[in-house]
């Protein structure tokens, strides 16, 4: 199959180089207007192939939110993430261990867990300044 070969296209290896360039977990869009200062033909159809095939490589992954549009990440170790549900800013929560908390319920499950999905919500800190400064 052709996602999977280990040989990445140019184009391929700019949106991989972009995602893995920043901690602000950009949407496709950055990507794309990103990509574009170095590729300028190239389109957003190929800028979002390229990223659904990569998270399907196990490159980038995939942060969805509700009523959000798809981020990305390039940081492949086992991390949260938290939103602001006021300016919609997504961060690394990565000093807790998704790992012991797996651990945990595999023993008290017997479960083999493959994949968690947590996510947190709520105010950053210049959010609530700025709510308290209104």
């Amino acid at each position: 199959m052709e996602g999977h070969n280990t040989k990445l296209s140019k184009q391929r290896e700019l949106v991989l180089q972009i995602v893995r360039s920043t901690k602000m977990h950009p949407t496709a869009e950055d990507v794309y207007y990103k990509a574009k200062k170095t590729m300028p033909r190239i389109s957003m159809g190929t800028v979002y192939r390229n990223l659904r095939l990569l998270s399907k490589m196990g490159r980038i992954k995939e942060i969805n939110f509700p009523d959000s549009p798809t981020r990305f990440d390039g940081d492949m170790r086992d991390h949260y993430h938290i939103r602001c549900s006021e300016c919609g800013r997504i961060e690394d929560i990565s000093h807790f261990s998704p790992r012991a908390a797996v651990d945990e319920i595999e023993k008290l499950t017997m479960y083999q867990i493959h994949t968690v999905h947590i996510k947190y919500e709520g105010i950053c800190p210049e959010c609530q300044k700025k709510s308290k400064i209104s």
